[in-house]
């Protein structure tokens, strides 16, 4: 009789215990991802919708987080500020998400930020504009590194490794643009260096003659590009070649960018770029791309790396806060210290930036290699 009371207590156990997983499996904690699915820079929103939902699968795979699955919904902000605005509130109409991802694009980041302050859940975000992290947001934390250390280190690497001091700016005339161009220009002044021009455009043009010519009468002998989009990079390199341009190139991430290297093709050889993602920077990062390449059949670039380190680092909040509110995610999060991600090693500051130095990466006959990494401290 004791014998048959203590089966039927463990398969009483048993049964409570496969409720309760069922329950977890039925309840998961919910992120919601705006991303480029339509529109001119579609491309790069795959890679970013690629990355994230690698994170989730290898999440889910290990267990969840405190028993419970991420799932992740999609919007696509159609790559214009209204179509993010659209997106989110979309994703924040509701009272189930957890967490939110948002984009590169700092301009969008910017029309959305009231509506995350209104939520008020941390959003891990790819732009790279300065001013979004310094905005008095609490819930906005980026997973790459601002341009205040993108301009440090183009400048530092332009003025005293290629020792040239003729410089040209050119850049797209939204936020990260605007931001870039501004950040860059105080970095060159602290080496002693004024550009001899300075060029803006919007982004999406397909006429970059006038300014190819004003580079060519400037007798700039180098060039720096903060260029928000890869298909504008490919478009107006191919029109600097055309147009005999041939000077030194360092310029932002989206140089470098699959996209842009695909669509430009010799046009971009030779370049220099800063990275915040190459796949020879780290063993994380090595690691990341075989996994990704053999997933996708292509290689990662940036817009997937970090989306893809926003979904580890919010698991990692989550289970060191041993909760899913807001509020304790927020704060586990800027806690986050030396945590090793493929973009980089994060140690979150008081204004929620994880990163805070880039790699310089050369463009050689279109493979990217990468050169050397240089880091500044956290801001205090």
């Amino acid at each position: 009789m004791k014998s048959r009371i203590l089966l039927i207590c463990a398969a009483a156990s048993l049964a409570v215990v496969s409720l309760n997983c069922t329950k977890q499996a039925d309840n998961p904690i919910k992120l919601g991802m705006m991303a480029e699915s339509t529109g001119p820079n579609a491309e790069s929103g795959a890679y970013q919708i690629n990355g994230a939902n690698m994170a989730v699968e290898e999440v889910n795979s290990a267990g969840g987080v405190l028993g419970r699955p991420f799932s992740i919904r999609i919007e696509d902000n159609q790559g214009t500020n209204p179509g993010a605005v659209l997106a989110l509130s979309k994703l924040t109409s509701g009272n189930d998400l957890t967490a939110l991802i948002a984009t590169v694009r700092s301009t969008q980041i910017q029309a959305v930020a009231p509506t995350v302050l209104k939520a008020g859940l941390p959003m891990m975000m790819g732009g790279t504009d300065y001013g979004l992290t310094h905005s008095n947001n609490p819930w906005l934390f980026r997973t790459r590194p601002n341009d205040g250390y993108s301009a440090k280190v183009i400048a530092e690497y332009g003025v005293n490794g290629l020792k040239l001091k003729k410089w040209a700016i050119i850049h797209s005339t939204d936020a990260f643009g605007n931001g870039g161009k501004d950040r860059l220009t105080e970095s060159l002044k602290a080496l002693g260096v004024t550009p001899v021009t300075v060029q803006g455009f919007t982004s999406n043009s397909q006429d970059f003659t006038p300014i190819v010519l004003a580079i060519k009468q400037s007798g700039a002998d180098v060039m720096a590009t903060y260029i928000a989009n890869s298909t504008d990079v490919a478009i107006f390199a191919k029109q600097l070649r055309q147009l005999g341009i041939r000077i030194a190139w360092v310029g932002s991430p989206s140089i470098s960018t699959a996209t842009a290297m695909k669509l430009a093709e010799d046009a971009l050889y030779s370049t220099d770029s800063i990275a915040d993602f190459s796949a020879d920077s780290s063993p994380e990062a090595q690691a990341y791309a075989t996994k990704y390449k053999a997933k996708y059949r292509i290689d990662p670039d940036f817009y997937s790396a970090w989306a893809y380190d926003g979904v580890k680092l919010l698991a990692l909040a989550i289970k060191n806060a041993n909760s899913t509110k807001p509020d304790d995610i927020r704060k586990a999060l800027l806690n986050i210290k030396d945590y090793k991600g493929v973009e980089g090693t994060y140690s979150f500051d008081k204004n929620g930036d994880g990163l805070h130095g880039y790699n310089i990466v050369k463009n050689d006959k279109g493979k990217i290699l990468f050169v050397k990494h240089i880091d500044f401290a956290p801001e205090p």
